[in-house]
């Protein structure tokens, strides 16, 4: 063989090689890339998980800023306790009632059976399955957070953690199959991202049917359609609650991707996070505008619940919205706010977080705002969804209340609820050094 076809035939050789390698460099490139996507979107179920779950204290902090002292060890231990319940309800019976079994485009529920977790997830699909059981349970928890405040001040604390149980374990896996478990609703184009009505205003639903059947606080309303303010105990508690709330609100919006495999995913994650920020500012700048026009004054507790209310509008979309409509619709959710709380004063029924304004009047909003940047929504669709899981959760809940009322009381005595339910159902007050009797309302 002469020198130039030893060459000739060395090359033919090399090349062989290198796309050998090539073939083999790509086929270990695609492998890795599905562990990658599959540790990505894990890592963003996990981080959304506890983002959101942090959102428990601020709900916690919230409420313990705008009740009375007498009552603040009351509503932080309704805080933990509601979330430690909520997660075993879920697991119990939750989350496949709520995913598992419905039956696509046309279900009404799951399979009532308890959540089996693998040790491993090799074939389990794109995420692990413990990371999104987690994520999807510490937003059933905060459901159950946004009745805790409405219905402050007053209602007994056993009848409370019987209610969360069965809203937590059955109302709210209900009606959440009925789109995010690719129910009926989902059948007919309803879209809720990352919440507003499957979330917010069922918790919001729920607390407005509590509050009308447990009745006002006393001395909250007078004769002649007075209204009594009754302030909280802390402004730096309730601003603090609320800034880990917003805090909280990115994982609860930006997890809803629900991948973080491509490009494509971390962007959409990335413009979630810039919406979601622009809608709570917008509200809290609206709120702060209002009050100051309407009432001559500003009120902090409206800029508090102007934020959230402009995080629950943007929340059932924060994906397509543009950041000027972004800001458009979070303003809006703080106006309701404003607008919303004095209405329900009128009708003598006492939130007294501002719960049902901010979640249950701005999820609607939110709900229904979807089609404007959202091409594959629809108001009928919408509405229909607003409204089904209006009458459903507001039903079930007046249902379960009226059993409780009946049978084991729901409120607690005139006596316990002037001492206070620190000392009345609790025995730890959480301000003992500046206790002073507990007469004051």
């Amino acid at each position: 063989m002469k020198l130039y076809q030893k060459f000739a035939l060395a090359g033919v050789l090399a090349t062989g090689a290198v796309i050998g390698s090539d073939a083999a460099f790509a086929q270990a490139a695609t492998e890795a890339t599905a562990d990658v996507k599959y540790i990505l979107s894990s890592l963003l179920f996990l981080i959304g998980g506890f983002l959101v779950m942090f959102m428990a204290a601020g709900f916690a902090m919230l409420e313990a800023g705008l009740v009375r002292s007498k009552n603040v060890s009351m509503q932080c231990l309704k805080n933990i306790a509601l979330y430690s319940v909520a997660g075993l309800m879920f697991w119990v019976v939750g989350y496949n009632l709520m995913y598992e079994g419905v039956v696509a485009d046309t279900g009404w529920m799951g399979t009532p059976t308890p959540k089996v977790i693998p040790a491993t997830d090799a074939d389990a699909g794109s995420y692990a399955a413990g990371s999104d059981w987690f994520f999807q349970m510490v937003f059933c928890a905060a459901t159950a957070s946004i009745v805790s405040g409405t219905i402050a001040e007053r209602i007994k604390f056993w009848p409370f953690i019987i209610f969360t149980a069965i809203l937590t374990g059955v109302i709210y896996p209900i009606q959440g199959s009925w789109e995010w478990g690719a129910g009926w609703l989902n059948g007919i184009g309803f879209s809720d991202f990352a919440g507003s009505t499957l979330v917010h205003s069922t918790g919001g639903w729920a607390a407005l049917t509590g509050a009308i059947i447990l009745g006002a606080r006393a001395g909250k309303y007078g004769e002649n359609g007075r209204v009594n303010p009754i302030p909280g105990s802390s402004i730096p508690l309730a601003t603090l609650g609320t800034f880990i709330l917003w805090f909280g609100w990115f994982g609860f919006n930006g997890g809803s991707q629900l991948a973080m495999g491509t490009i494509s995913d971390a962007s959409s994650v990335s413009r979630i996070f810039v919406n979601t920020n622009l809608a709570a500012a917008s509200g809290v700048v609206a709120a702060i505008i209002l009050t100051q026009i309407v009432y001559k004054k500003m009120d902090v507790t409206m800029a508090l619940n102007g934020a959230l209310a402009g995080l629950v509008a943007i929340t059932a979309e924060p994906l397509t919205p543009s950041p000027i409509m972004a800001i458009i619709i979070g303003g809006i959710g703080g106006v309701i706010v404003i607008f919303a709380v004095p209405m329900l004063d009128k009708l003598k029924i006492d939130d007294v977080v501002g719960a049902i304004p901010v979640h249950l009047l701005a999820g609607i909003w939110g709900t229904m705002a979807v089609p404007l940047t959202n091409s594959d929504a629809t108001f009928y669709a919408q509405a229909v969804g607003v409204i089904a899981v209006g009458v459903f959760v507001s039903v079930s809940s007046a249902v379960v209340w009226m059993i409780l009322k009946t049978t084991i009381g729901i409120r607690v005595s005139p006596e316990e609820e002037l001492e206070g339910l620190d000392k009345g159902e609790v025995g730890v007050e959480a301000y003992p050094e500046f206790a002073r009797g507990g007469s004051a309302i």
